[in-house]
């Protein structure tokens, strides 16, 4: 028995890396999987990332079919659920994990590179999981009981900051504030919204400058790879299983660590019952900055 058996699952961004490895462990625990991925020339070629995929999880007994429509596109989202109804004629999990890089400091960066980075993150994430709630709203008020989970892709850029990722933190920060508002909304149709901040080894962290030295795979196979993406899928497994209950929670994953992360908090602050003056902000404030 496998803890996703009878699970239906979108994983996006599912050719490589983080999101390859998803599937194969979804598959390999029972999930019916469909991979989505654009491919890095957007073709439907059979030496596509996402058809390796699917061949893969195949020639280990499992159940997968490729989806290569844009995430970000509103009717590329929903016919990306349609594909996971017509195989498989239901749909259990969404992992949202697609996602592009355009580095730039702030003073550098176009709007091309801008607009292309919050496209695919923020609203690559926005897309799926918006006609994925649609699907399971319907079935709420066709009375059937769903017991879904979505689990959305986040990044330390995103929750603390990495100077030269503008458009990629903001993005990231975005998908942690939509997590949370999701969770919220979604609870009252059976659905549970997660997300992780993931620290591996995949195509983006290697184009990352300064990362790549760091990030190699160690040079004796006995120890352990802590930037192996295949670290990260069986949390996101764990969210995705029905024996999982949480949700609203964003999860930070590296290596053997796995870690609840904080959002914004109030710390201490200063109270008068008038107006300030900003005088008296900039003596009494700024001690608690």
């Amino acid at each position: 028995m496998g803890h996703l058996d009878g699970r239906v699952a979108i994983i996006t961004g599912g050719g490589r890396g983080i999101g390859r490895q998803h599937a194969l462990l979804f598959a390999s625990e029972g999930a019916r999987v469909v991979v989505n991925d654009l491919g890095s020339a957007g073709s439907t070629g059979p030496d596509d990332a996402a058809a390796e995929v699917v061949e893969e999880v195949r020639a280990l007994g499992g159940e997968a079919v490729a989806n290569y429509d844009d995430v970000a596109d509103w009717q590329g989202g929903q016919r990306l659920v349609q594909t996971a109804l017509d195989a498989f004629g239901d749909l259990h999990v969404l992992v949202n994990n697609a996602g592009i890089l355009r580095d730039r400091f702030l003073v550098n960066m176009t709007e091309q590179e801008w607009d292309e980075v919050i496209q695919v993150h923020l609203k690559g994430h926005f897309t799926p999981l918006r006609h994925a709630a649609a699907y399971w709203r319907d079935r709420v008020k066709a009375g059937h009981a769903v017991g879904a989970s979505v689990i959305n892709t986040s990044s330390t850029s995103g929750l603390f900051g990495n100077p030269g990722q503008t458009n990629y933190g903001a993005a990231k920060a975005g998908i942690g504030a939509l997590t949370v508002i999701a969770a919220a909304e979604l609870a009252r149709y059976g659905v549970r919204v997660n997300g992780i901040a993931p620290a591996a080894r995949t195509r983006l962290t290697e184009a990352t400058p300064g990362l790549g030295e760091i990030i190699a795979a160690p040079d004796d196979p006995a120890r352990f790879d802590e930037w192996d993406p295949a670290n990260v899928a069986p949390v996101v497994a764990w969210l995705a299983s029905e024996a999982c209950s949480v949700t609203g929670r964003m999860l930070y994953v590296f290596g053997g660590t796995i870690a609840p992360m904080s959002g914004w908090t109030k710390a201490q602050g200063i109270t008068r019952l008038e107006r300030w003056t900003i005088a008296d902000i900039e003596s009494e404030l700024t001690p608690l900055l």
